[in-house]
């Protein structure tokens, strides 16, 4: 039995508000993304808000989109990220979304049963920024297995 899940945080640019004509279709694909993750094989958490929305947390302005999530395996979140409808909706983020010049994602290991905050998600974010991939926050291509994860 492991003693970690995997937790992520993506960020993403809106290339205009919500409410706009050019999201409309990213809007609309919201419920059937989150009931699939939430159905996924390795799903454990998803922050929102107690009306299943995450899109009105705005912790870095009214322009980015955090995404913070746990899952029990990194193939879990890859499968669901990579291999399911979700796929679909990737392959046109740049219609919604503009790139962003540093990381805009990162993973770490949690504790079974810990969910973590949007500001312990933005931490790790910075800490990747500054100092690359490292068991603390790391990226697919630059994975750490759980068991690098210290014991405090």
């Amino acid at each position: 039995m492991t003693e970690h899940h995997l937790a992520q945080l993506n960020v993403a640019r809106m290339r205009a508000p919500l409410e706009s004509p050019l999201m409309a279709a990213f809007v609309a694909s919201l419920e059937a993304i989150n009931r699939l993750a939430e159905e996924s094989a390795g799903f454990v958490w998803r922050l929102q808000t107690e009306a299943g929305d995450a899109t009105s947390l705005r912790p870095l302005g009214d322009e980015l989109l955090v995404n913070v999530s746990v899952w029990i395996t990194p193939e879990a979140l890859a499968a669901f990220v990579y291999r399911s409808a979700h796929a679909s909706l990737m392959k046109r983020r740049r219609e919604w979304f503009d790139p962003l010049a540093e990381a805009h994602t990162v993973l770490w290991w949690v504790p079974c049963g810990h969910r973590p905050t949007v500001d312990e998600a933005l931490e790790r974010l910075a800490e990747l920024r500054e100092h690359g991939p490292t068991p603390r926050a790391f990226t697919f291509r630059d994975a750490y297995a759980a068991n690098s994860v210290r014991r405090s």
